[in-house]
């Protein structure tokens, strides 16, 4: 696998992530993004990869350490740093290099066949089938909802409310009441039900708000005594914008009688999550990025990430154009659900000479041939191909429940779990050509 990874290429843009003269050296780029591998392979935590690499050998090669060390190379939080810094937009450019060499030594293979078969691949235009489809990869968060929300925000401006007091014993008589045992009271008579009525949860939500507004009233006027908001931890800080922007949607939302609003945050320690809206039996809704995925030759490529929900059927064209950037020809065919058959990629295909899988538009016919109906169930079969990709990226690896905190690092163990599925493929394919040879070896 080592030998499959292009890790001199993507030196130098690692490197820029650093001030020149500066510091202590930088770890290197396959130390780094080998670290990333390897707890994506495993399913572990930061500190257990760090203690599996300092115990096992060939886990040492890999990240590029040229003899056996009984330490630790690094402290288990520079993990963090790992995945700030090689973003997913850089392992996406590792994964596209390390596909288009293997392809590229295959057409090497195809130029040493005859002259008559090069002449008579080359009248075909469009060559290959591409699959695209999206899905969710959720966050590591709870089920949400409005007055388990509003009680968080409530504890946190409380905990705001006791640092700032600190700095101000002195020169305030008295510390602001936040009534926490009666709010905390009002939220559990509600919360332990089982099924509470509507009237019920809206009264409840009612009287969290009024805690919550009065929290940030006594916040405001602590600041205009003398307390400043320096005190607090870049944590405790960010939690206040997120508490305050919480504050305004749940109000609005109940002053409107509506569960919906633009860009709403459903997770305190982790505001970038937007809910996505499925439709998926059992899981109308997640909570996490929405990802739109395409996959060719069996190597699968992720080409949009957004924690906003969005139509995946405006990423067709873009997803096409990326296929014959990367293979030169426009795919034969492409096999899509539903979602992806309107209008203008319709007509988009049509022009390219691209056949769309599924049924035309408008009504049915009467009279289906058996050839229409086999080549329908051959493209559903093509099209399970990238269903399968899914099932294995949430069940083998982390796709199910991403783990890292922040948007940023978040998104690099998302494509870190594509750069790894096709790792897996590629070393598939070498060993059943190693098979193979043997084969022909011994029988041979």
């Amino acid at each position: 696998m080592a030998n499959l990874i292009p890790w001199d290429e993507f030196e130098e843009d690692y490197a820029k992530n650093f001030a020149c003269d500066i510091g202590a050296p930088a770890l290197p780029f396959r130390m780094a993004l080998g670290s990333l591998i390897i707890k994506e392979r495993l399913g572990i935590s930061d500190r257990e990869t760090v203690e599996q690499i300092k115990e096992n050998p060939y886990l040492q090669y890999f990240i590029g350490q040229t003899h056996y060390k009984n330490e630790a190379p690094y402290d288990a939080s520079l993990l963090v740093r790992f995945r700030e810094r090689i973003n997913a937009n850089l392992i996406n450019q590792i994964n596209e290099t390390m596909v288009k060499k293997i392809q590229e030594g295959t057409e090497e293979e195809y130029k040493k066949s005859s002259d008559s078969e090069r002449q008579e691949t080359r009248e075909v235009q469009n060559k290959g089938k591409l699959i695209l489809d999206a899905t969710c990869a959720p966050g590591d968060i709870s089920y949400p909802n409005d007055l388990g929300l509003l009680n968080q925000a409530r504890i946190k401006t409380e905990k705001i409310i006791d640092i700032l007091y600190k700095l101000l014993k002195r020169k305030v008589e008295k510390k602001p009441k936040t009534y926490r045992n009666l709010a905390r009271k009002n939220y559990l008579r509600v919360a332990k039900k089982r099924r509470p009525s509507r009237k019920q949860r809206r009264k409840a939500i009612r009287k969290q708000l009024q805690y919550v507004k009065r929290n940030l009233s006594h916040i405001e006027q602590l600041i205009q005594a003398g307390a400043s908001l320096e005190v607090l931890s870049s944590r405790q800080y960010k939690s206040l914008l997120v508490v305050a922007e919480v504050y305004r949607q749940q109000q609005w939302m109940y002053e409107n009688k509506t569960q919906r609003i633009e860009d709403r945050i459903v997770s305190l320690s982790q505001p970038h999550i937007r809910p996505i809206v499925r439709g998926k039996a059992g899981t109308p809704v997640e909570f996490g990025a929405k990802l739109s995925v395409s996959l060719r030759d069996g190597y699968v490529f992720l080409d949009r990430i957004d924690w906003d929900n969005f139509n995946e059927s405006g990423d067709f064209k873009a997803q096409v154009e990326a296929f014959k950037e990367a293979t030169g020809v426009y795919p034969e065919s492409v096999h899509v659900d539903r979602i992806y058959r309107t209008r203008s990629n319709r007509a988009f295909c049509k022009e390219k000479g691209i056949r769309m899988s599924g049924p035309p538009l408008g009504r049915p016919p009467a009279n289906i041939s058996q050839l229409q109906k086999k080549q329908a169930l051959e493209d559903e079969r093509v099209r399970n191909a990238i269903e399968g990709k899914f099932g294995v990226s949430k069940r083998r690896f982390s796709l199910n429940r991403v783990m890292a905190k922040l948007a940023n690092t978040s998104q690099t163990a998302i494509a870190i779990t594509f750069l790894f599925m096709n790792l897996s493929t590629l070393l598939r394919q070498v060993f059943c050509f190693f098979l193979c040879f043997q084969q022909n070896h011994i029988f041979g």
